[in-house]
């Protein structure tokens, strides 16, 4: 079945980076499109970032833009989030998700904050 494995988050100062990673298994990572998602306490989850495939192209939602970059190795079956200059209101669960299935991993905490 389709596993999603996130990690990389954790308590990081203003203006700070963090790379999120998730590692994928049960599909043909290769042929699907990946995405980053995040929920912050008492909001509704948000889709963060998109990356394509078999294209790569990529898609942000405006708030990251120009912060974040997602990328992925499919020969690894991994997922990226390159996450820079950050802000307290980036501080959210992150979640990965593979378009098409209804999966979702345990998500890794990122908190932001002085």
């Amino acid at each position: 079945q389709v596993r999603l494995v996130e990690s990389g988050g954790g308590l990081v100062q203003p203006g700070g980076s963090l790379r999120l990673s998730c590692a994928a298994s049960g599909f043909i990572f290769r042929l699907y499109t990946m995405r980053w998602y995040r929920q912050a306490p008492g909001k509704e989850r948000e889709l963060v970032a998109t990356i394509n495939s078999p294209s790569s192209s990529t898609s942000y939602e405006d708030s990251v833009k120009g912060r974040f970059t997602i990328s992925r190795d499919n020969a690894k079956n991994m997922l990226y989030l390159q996450m820079m200059n950050l802000k307290p209101e980036d501080t959210a669960v992150y979640y990965c998700n593979v378009i098409g299935f209804n999966s979702w991993g345990q998500g890794t905490q990122v908190t932001v904050s002085s």
